[in-house]
């Protein structure tokens, strides 16, 4: 009998004492319900950053198409293009697009696709590989110099593309850049490339 009693006693005490457990942890369980619960007048805003005005998106809204839709007015020469070559990309590029600390942008052999797939001692280059000038401009617009991508001005653009172009043997060493002749360039690779027409469900 005593043993009995005993034992509801014991049990007593250990019910006491998780209630006690819940009890305290009850507060914070509050706390974190009231911090999940979406903000009543906005649920989804954080008052973070700040309204993209018109000057933003345009600055920001810069791609080229492989047509040349997007290119911008101005221009330069392949001679104006060597200045700025020099100064902001052969220092990763090579003095003669052959590649440094960055990839090769000249001096690959012009073969088919299959040949440079086989063989990667083939450098991979602007002239044999890229299937569109007008993709160059975009790129170097977007992404160059490394350090500083997006500092060049369009005509500081024209001009790297032209002279990349000429050591490409695809511009000559008198020729000019604009948007109507970027667009007319024909790249060595492009017939090596196919318009892919899929749109959505299983075809991608």
């Amino acid at each position: 009998m005593q043993d009995t009693s005993m034992m509801k006693s014991a049990l007593r005490q250990r019910d006491v004492g998780r209630l006690r457990q819940i009890a305290r942890l009850l507060p914070a369980l509050a706390l974190i319900t009231v911090a999940l619960q979406p903000h009543a007048e906005d649920p989804t805003r954080f008052n973070l950053g700040t309204p993209a005005s018109t000057e933003d998106i345009a600055a920001q809204d810069i791609d080229v198409s492989p047509d040349g839709h997007g290119l911008p007015g101005g221009g330069a020469t392949v001679a104006q293009g060597k200045i700025i070559y020099d100064q902001a990309c052969a220092s990763c590029h090579g003095s003669e697009g052959q590649g440094a600390s960055a990839a090769a942008l000249a001096g690959g052999n012009r073969v088919p696709p299959d040949e440079l797939a086989a063989d990667r001692t083939i450098v991979h280059d602007v002239g044999n590989y890229w299937p569109y000038a007008t993709t160059l401009f975009d790129y170097i617009r977007r992404a160059m110099p490394f350090d500083s991508a997006g500092s060049l001005s369009d005509d500081e653009v024209y001009a790297s593309t032209a002279y990349v172009l000429y050591l490409n043997g695809l511009l000559d060493a008198d020729s000019s850049l604009d948007a109507t002749s970027l667009s007319a360039i024909a790249m060595p690779a492009a017939r090596y490339y196919r318009e892919d027409r899929r749109v959505s469900g299983g075809d991608l």
